[in-house]
């Protein structure tokens, strides 16, 4: 078992991991890319409703359901111009890929996030 990141930029590959290994995944590829303003609006009004840029959007593919081959767990867009911390919000929507859900828990993944980024050496 093993994580693929080659199709995470480098500077972002210790955040990715520590998230995954915060959300107890041990296999699986995603992908992590960078986009401009424009791109990540785009995104946000097509695949939410939301007509206007955010920081990041993750989509994830298998959702656990079982598949054969390795795990493919998706892919996260960042916004640099949009993030305050390009690292944070890269943990942020890698906990979105591994099913974490702000939105309907109690703090629990906001608090795995913060635990993260204390680890990486970032603010909470």
């Amino acid at each position: 078992m093993s994580i693929d990141t080659s199709d995470v930029p480098a500077e972002l590959r210790a955040a990715v991991l520590a998230a995954l290994r915060a959300a107890a995944v041990d296999e699986g590829h995603l992908s992590v890319q960078l986009v401009r303003a424009e791109r990540i609006h785009e995104l946000n009004r097509e695949h939410r409703g939301i007509d206007e840029p955010t920081d990041v959007l993750s989509f994830p593919i298998d959702e656990q359901v079982p598949v054969a081959g390795p795990r493919e767990l998706g892919d996260v867009v960042v916004c640099p111009e949009h993030s305050h911390d390009v690292a944070e919000v890269t943990v942020h929507g890698v906990l979105h890929l591994c099913g974490h859900d702000h939105e309907i828990d109690d703090g629990e993944m906001l608090a795995l996030q913060d635990e993260v980024m204390a680890i990486l050496g970032g603010a909470p």
